[in-house]
């Protein structure tokens, strides 16, 4: 692992993750208090972590592929940057819990965080019954949320559980719940869409 990096640095870099797209410097100072530049900037750029680029006056930063690499190493840290402040190190029990279930079902840091792209409903249903042809071998089979949802691309849950309900309230498709509740990981759990006050995992489109 790349070694420790300052307090300042650490929070850049958890802020690029985070937002998961270019931050140009004000942008920056409004996340966290502060601009990426000087020494902060040149060792990270440096170290191949953050790629900066000048327009005008302000920085731009994104991670670089290995700064994306540091950042799922960070989760793994146990402890926060020197000096260590009780924020610090209850923002790394955080991580490290964040981390292991990323392990746990198999996860990246970029099938967590990603931009925000405001994406229309029909676009969404689209995807969604893209999906489905992917994952079912023929119409009517049964799909886990689950394993469609990361395949939906930067659309929010919360946009898409609003059109998983408007083409259930349709009928256009048939949400049903896991008849077996222990065989469900904690991601399928997070996956489901709760109707009527149960939570529904499985998806069936008649013509997809």
């Amino acid at each position: 692992m790349t070694d420790r990096l300052g307090q300042k640095q650490t929070a850049a870099m958890l802020a690029l993750m985070v937002v998961a797209r270019e931050v140009s410097n004000p942008e920056l100072r409004e996340i966290v208090g502060f601009a990426l530049d000087g020494k902060e900037r040149r060792q990270l750029n440096g170290l191949d972590l953050v790629v900066s680029e000048q327009r005008g006056r302000p920085y731009f930063h994104e991670l670089t592929e290995r700064g994306w690499a540091w950042c799922e190493e960070e989760l793994s840290a146990g402890e926060a940057p020197s000096p260590r402040t009780s924020l610090g190190s209850a923002l790394y029990v955080v991580l490290g819990g964040l981390g292991r279930h990323l392990r746990r079902e198999k996860l990246r840091l970029a099938d967590l965080f990603m931009p925000d792209v405001e994406v229309t409903a029909e676009e969404i249903e689209t995807r969604i019954r893209i999906a489905y042809r992917k994952l079912s071998d023929a119409p009517r089979d049964w799909v886990g949320l689950v394993d469609l949802r990361p395949m939906l691309g930067e659309a929010s849950s919360v946009d898409v559980d609003a059109v998983l309900k408007e083409l259930s309230r349709s009928g256009q498709i048939r949400l049903v719940p896991e008849s077996n509740r222990k065989t469900l990981t904690a991601a399928a759990h997070a996956a489901a869409v709760r109707i009527g006050g149960e939570d529904n995992h499985l998806l069936s489109i008649e013509e997809p």
